[in-house]
Parts: C-alpha cells; structure tokens; sequence
C-alpha cells in the first residue's frame, strides 16, 4: 500500500465514523426527546390518580 492509497483509505474511514457519529447525535436527540415525553406522561397520569384518590376519600 502506497502513501495516497493509505490517505484515501484514511479518509473514507474517518468520514463514515463521522457519519455515524452524526447518525448517533440524532437518535440520541430523538431518545431525549422521547423520555421527555414519556416523564410528561406519567406525570399527567400519576396527579389524575392522586386526584382519583383524594376524592374517593372526600366521598
């Protein structure tokens, strides 16, 4: 392997670890996203409980 067969090797390899650095960024940008939306969730579900509760004790 000559000099500029390693370099265009090289450089094929850091830009698709690039990539797929870029590509892992974005699905963790998506899971962030998702557990967000997840907390949101059982927190909405968690005071409609506590109300449930607190009127079944009111009656």
């Amino acid at each position: 392997m000559n000099l500029q067969d390693f370099e265009v090797q090289y450089r094929e390899a850091m830009a698709e670890t690039l990539n797929e650095l870029q590509t892992a960024m974005l699905l963790l940008a998506q899971v962030q996203q998702k557990i967000s939306t997840i907390g949101s969730s059982v927190q909405t579900l968690s005071e409609r409980v506590e109300e449930f509760i607190a009127d079944q004790k009111a009656e």
